[in-house]
């Protein structure tokens, strides 16, 4: 067999992943009809089909499955060792993508990165809006931001932000309807303002301790989104009850326009911390990131 170009392989990669030759095509920036043809090509020279192809979906055969778990790491490895290359640039430099949630971005991240960026000019970074608890092996992602008690024990994880405390508010328009909660469990009575989390496409259960006792409720109400900023907008509003972070609703609260209930209820939880795999080869921009929103403890 004669020697196959490895953008061949590169674009089988491309489309196993990405599960569509649209989505494969805009990310190698090809036409989707070009796409196409190298498969097929590679798909003759092997003598062999990778890809199952429906009106629908794309997905790996057996042995395309095969080729993507023996192929995509030793890829990584190279682009890797490629990207570490820049240690030997005066500038540090490369793209990072991080996943993390609306919230962590506009209080956590945001606020560091926009000085690190002015101070890094050839460093990129993507950052990806996100509530579920994103595979960042498999989606590609340089690193995860999450809260610590949601970071797997396999990962790296650094400390980027303070505990965070939860507060459960509602407008005062919407407690001259109803009762406000004395228990947790009053909320299965209440219109809550819900959030939906991506992962298992279920609903957020919100959750409480208190004197070493803890809860979860699932709520219900009228509206859900996946953005907690959406959640403040629509609790302002008056349309229900809803649960989110303190330091987003203290200046509401503060206003009168958002009345606080269950405080007692509400601890602090452990911090926001950014994590990524531990077999990771840092590069010197990721490095300089990561030193650039590790907290500092006074």
């Amino acid at each position: 067999m004669s020697r196959i170009n490895v953008n061949d392989f590169l674009a089988f990669l491309a489309v196993a992943r990405e599960r569509s030759f649209t989505r494969a095509a805009a990310k190698v920036g090809v036409s989707q009809s070009a796409l196409s043809h190298t498969i097929r090509h590679l798909e003759a020279r092997l003598g062999i089909r990778l890809l199952t192809r429906t009106t629908r979906s794309v997905s790996p055969t057996e042995a395309g499955e095969r080729l993507l778990q023996t192929l995509g790491p030793r890829f990584e490895e190279i682009e890797a060792e490629i990207e570490a290359l820049s240690e030997l640039r005066e500038k540090p430099t490369g793209t990072i993508r991080i996943t993390a949630t609306d919230y962590a971005i506009e209080t956590i991240l945001w606020p560091k990165l926009k000085t690190f960026l002015l101070d890094y000019p050839d460093i990129k970074v993507e950052l990806v809006i996100d509530y579920g608890l994103t595979d960042i092996v498999a989606e590609r992602f340089d690193a995860g931001v999450r809260l610590g008690e949601q970071v797997a024990k396999d990962m790296i994880s650094v400390r980027i932000g303070p505990d965070v405390r939860f507060a459960v508010v509602a407008a005062p328009s919407y407690f001259e309807r109803y009762p406000r909660p004395k228990v947790p469990q009053d909320l299965t009575q209440h219109s809550c303002i819900a959030l939906r989390l991506p992962t298992h496409g279920g609903i957020y259960a919100w959750e409480f301790e208190k004197n070493g006792r803890e809860l979860r409720v699932r709520v219900e109400g009228r509206v859900i989104f996946n953005s907690i900023f959406q959640v403040l907008r629509a609790c302002v509003d008056g349309l229900g009850i809803a649960h989110m972070p303190e330091d987003i609703a203290e200046s509401h609260i503060a206003s009168g326009q958002l009345v606080r209930v269950l405080e007692d209820w509400c601890p602090a939880w452990d911090g926001y911390q950014i994590y990524y795999p531990s077999r990771r080869q840092s590069s010197p921009a990721f490095s300089l990131l990561v030193d650039a929103l590790r907290t500092r403890r006074g």
